[in-house]
């Protein structure tokens, strides 16, 4: 049962939820604690719970009762983890919403930097700060996290294009609802469902704020994530781009916007094909032809700005099919790099980390500085990056 507020709050922070009870309470209490004293009616938090298997659904019973501000949707069945978004935004009153992974929680201080940056500018999207958490407590700077770097005000992508490689993700980015109806968005089934939602944001969006703040904290390495999961699912990507591209066709057809998401594109499956950690060898070659077939179907009439260096030449693999070169280029490539450094292979012939997305490559942004020095640390501490 869901118990309906009173009136309307300024903020509905969506959870779902399911298989996530080591990580839960975490997340619910740094979201519950953060709300400033005062600003209790400004912030409803919806949970929903997606038929977890575990004993996720009992937690939120009791983590929500007496506690007020607090809403719990239970599903009847698994419907994954986009369509458990529609059903906290299908109850949301709030007018911006939020969508916070379970797995994931909030430094201190994020809440009330948000509701007050949302109230100074008003925003069709505000976009946010996160850092990388890994399973040994190693927290580590995004490679796009520059790309937000200097922005007042408000602005448009348009006036900042940069913002469009910055990673495509929902929770980064809180949204004002009717602007979200406006654009008639929801979330599709399958995976990678993050793909036709967060570009057409900053796309449609006439007002972008940027909190150059860490509001996110997101767990690297957990069980059960996609992107350390080898599966055949790794090709729902290509139904989510095209949702992405026949939105865009219709509603934005401007070609140098065309010619920045081809290339966005092509590069994220050359991710994923690259990746051990979500594709199994056997499915690497089909996956690979897929990503051949978008490029001949969506390349711009006008060409698009090739990458340079080695993700450049896999581009052109792709776009003749040549799936021997691209073999064989990947494995040199993988050669090369366990004879530079010691440690992990790394992935995709030299890709900085497992689960790089497109705008997380060297070459969009400054290389991530992986280590925190003292003086980061201590900035960290405080939310903000120096």
């Amino acid at each position: 049962m869901v118990k309906e507020p009173t009136h309307a709050p300024l903020l509905s922070i969506v959870v779902p939820v399911y298989g996530v009870e080591a990580y839960l309470y975490q997340c619910l209490e740094s979201i519950r604690a953060d709300i400033p004293a005062g600003e209790s009616d400004a912030v409803e938090l919806i949970a929903v719970d997606d038929a977890s298997p575990d004993g996720c659904g009992d937690m939120l019973r009791a983590y929500a009762a007496g506690r007020d501000g607090i809403r719990v949707v239970h599903l009847s069945s698994n419907v994954g983890l986009g369509l458990a978004r529609n059903a906290g935004l299908d109850v949301a009153t709030g007018r911006y919403v939020w969508f916070v992974d379970s797995d994931d929680w909030l430094p201190p201080g994020t809440i009330a930097a948000v509701l007050d940056r949302l109230r100074q500018y008003q925003p069709d999207v505000l976009m946010l700060d996160h850092l990388r958490v890994h399973e040994d407590g190693r927290r580590e700077v995004d490679a796009s996290s520059p790309l937000l770097r200097g922005i007042t005000g408000v602005t448009r992508l348009a006036d900042q294009p940069r913002l469009l490689r910055v990673q495509h993700t929902a929770w980064n980015k809180v949204v004002r609802r009717d602007f979200m109806d406006e654009l008639e968005l929801r979330f599709f089934p399958g995976w990678y469902e993050d793909i036709p939602f967060s570009h057409p944001l900053l796309i449609g969006a006439e007002k972008i704020s940027v909190l150059d703040r860490v509001c996110y904290l997101y767990r690297q390495g957990r069980q059960g994530a996609i992107t350390s999961t080898r599966s055949s699912r790794h090709f729902d990507a290509f139904a989510q781009y095209e949702r992405l591209m026949d939105w865009v066709a219709r509603k934005h057809p401007d070609e140098r916007l065309q010619a920045e998401l081809f290339e966005l594109m092509i590069s994220h499956y050359l991710v994923v094909v690259g990746n051990d950690g979500r594709m199994h060898p056997h499915l690497r070659r089909d996956f690979f032809h897929r990503a051949a077939a978008h490029y001949r179907r969506y390349l711009p009439t006008g060409g698009y700005p090739l990458p340079p260096g080695a993700t450049g030449l896999k581009h052109r693999l792709v776009g003749r099919g040549d799936w021997l070169a691209y073999s064989a280029l990947r494995q040199a490539h993988r050669v090369a790099g366990r004879l530079r450094r010691p440690g992990p292979a790394a992935v995709d012939g030299g890709s900085p980390a497992v689960d790089e997305e497109p705008g997380r490559r060297a070459g969009n942004a400054p290389t991530r500085d992986g280590a925190l020095t003292p003086e980061r640390r201590d900035a960290l501490a405080g939310g903000r990056l120096p």
